[in-house]
């Protein structure tokens, strides 16, 4: 069956995508246009003269505006289009409905906790309070590579997660309160069988405090201790050897056993997007995430920088009209937060997603909401909150990839789907991470990194439905121990970055 060179996504759309490169002169017999000029896979043609100063539609909605007079055939893109003010209809609530659950929910095999929660991995962590204490994290972390961990073969591994913040900042402020949360939400996570947490001793971010107002409690797998009270470096490296190996004796006795797919959560990333994002892997994945939340799950998207200009979809679905506020106050705060460093919104797209075809953030964020599907807005979290919720849910992240995942991860994502048209290398120990391509020429350029192969969609051998099951089935294969690609390359440790917001001193 021969597909058509362009898609259209909507009626009133004033463009439509290229399905394959087109030429000066093609004819498109289903818009009735001429193409003038080159135009790349992915990208945008218009099916309509438009207007300086008019809007232009992708996804029937506003991605931004003609910056001069723009032809029916010409290639749209950042040479004729800009990001201009309009109106949004948040209209809380206007899109809810209820979600039909699944009578007979799905299944994985996963590892039950003594006090109850449930694993997809087993992993032991080595977390540090310092940039100071990165050092000698990583050095015991070294001495259990897979040689050393064939005696332990129910454990994935020991990960160091070391980061460069924690002392010259104020104890009290946001940029504390976030480190402490995110160290807090990984000590607890069940995907870590056992958690060592090293510092210095005299940083800002001391032990004692994080563990006060966290509420977590050292036991035989939660352990602490600082370099200066140990004696120097040799000494701290040689004593958390011992307290790993001593960790690892508990961790490897461990079964799995089928529990329900309600006590997954998973994360909703996306990277180095390209025009086809929004066509073929988001909405796919978004097919997967309401399919997890009729089994009882939790779903999560993010990167609230990456949703600017689409918040609207999300807020006519909340559940309560507090909960779209809630969205909406994070919103002004990005706002705030853009301006008083001189920056701006549209800093995004980056110079890889403008080559895969987009245009404006706008653009953008239409396309990476439908990684949310269209269940019910149920929570909007602050970054590294504790995600308490089952349903579909919204965590304040950066759009920057690492920092946004391990925000997720923090709060609980025990599993990471992560949809990338360019080619994202990407991995986020303890939760496994799936890589899911836009389109066929990535997935046959970059296999040995991408799980699954969403341009079947745009290729038009799979539906977006079909396409969602076979995602939430590997989610389900993943969940039960079955390994990524990232994680058979070994990604996962210099991925954790907690985002850091506030002076240095």
């Amino acid at each position: 069956m021969s597909l058509p060179s362009t898609i259209r996504l909507h009626p009133a759309d004033d463009v439509v995508i290229a399905r394959v490169q087109l030429i000066d002169g093609m004819q498109l017999a289903s818009e009735g246009v001429t193409v003038t000029g080159l135009i790349p896979a992915g990208h945008k043609v218009a099916t309509r003269d438009i207007a300086s100063g008019s809007p232009v539609r992708r996804y029937g909605q506003v991605i931004g505006f003609a910056s001069r007079a723009i032809r029916a055939g010409d290639h749209v893109h950042v040479h004729n289009v800009a990001m201009g003010e309009f109106a949004r209809d948040y209209a809380f609530c206007a899109d809810l409905q209820p979600i039909d659950y699944i009578a007979r929910p799905a299944t994985f095999q996963g590892i039950v906790r003594p006090d109850g929660r449930v694993a997809t991995r087993n992993y032991i962590g080595i977390l540090t309070t310092v940039n100071c204490s990165a050092t000698v994290a990583k050095a015991i972390a070294a001495r259990f590579d897979r040689a050393a961990l064939r005696a332990f073969p129910n454990v994935d591994g020991v990960v160091a997660l070391t980061h460069p913040m924690g002392c010259c900042i104020d104890t009290k402020g946001e940029g504390m309160r976030l480190l402490q949360r995110t160290l807090a939400g990984y000590a607890r996570h069940p995907n870590f069988a056992g958690v060592l947490l090293i510092g210095l001793g005299c940083e800002a971010n001391q032990i004692s405090t994080l563990f006060g107002a966290h509420a977590l409690a050292e036991n035989e797998l939660l352990r602490s201790f600082t370099i200066q009270d140990t004696g120097g470096t040799s000494k701290t490296v040689a004593k958390g050897v011992a307290i790993v190996n001593e960790m690892l004796e508990c961790a490897n006795r461990i079964t799995r056993e089928p529990v329900p797919a309600s006590h997954l959560i998973l994360g909703l990333e996306c990277g180095g997007s390209d025009g086809y994002s929004g066509i073929t892997a988001n909405p796919a994945l978004g097919a997967a995430a309401d399919l997890l939340v009729k089994n009882g799950g939790a779903a999560v998207l993010s990167e609230t920088p990456e949703i600017y200009g689409a918040e609207h979809l999300l807020t006519r679905r909340a559940r309560t009209p507090e909960i779209g506020r809630k969205l909406i106050e994070r919103i002004r705060w990005w706002e705030d937060y853009a301006a008083r460093n001189h920056g701006e919104m549209n800093n995004n797209p980056t110079p890889g997603n403008k080559a895969g075809g987009l245009t404006t953030i706008l653009e953008k964020s239409l396309g990476a909401v439908a990684k949310g599907g269209s269940m019910s807005l149920d929570a909007v979290y602050e970054y590294a909150e504790p995600i308490d919720r089952k349903g579909f849910g919204f965590m304040d992240t950066p759009g920057y990839d690492p920092i946004s995942v391990t925000g997720l991860v923090a709060g609980g994502a025990n599993v990471v789907c992560f949809t990338t048209g360019r080619g994202s290398a990407y991995g986020c120990a303890p939760a496994p991470s799936l890589k899911l391509s836009t389109n066929t020429a990535l997935w046959k350029r970059q296999e040995e990194d991408i799980d699954l192969n969403c341009g079947e969609i745009l290729d038009g051998l799979a539906s977006v439905e079909e396409m969602g099951q076979r995602i939430f089935e590997r989610v389900l294969a993943t969940a039960s121990g079955e390994k990524t690609k990232s994680e058979g390359h070994g990604y996962g440790q210099d991925e954790f970055m907690p985002w850091f917001v506030g002076a240095v001193m």
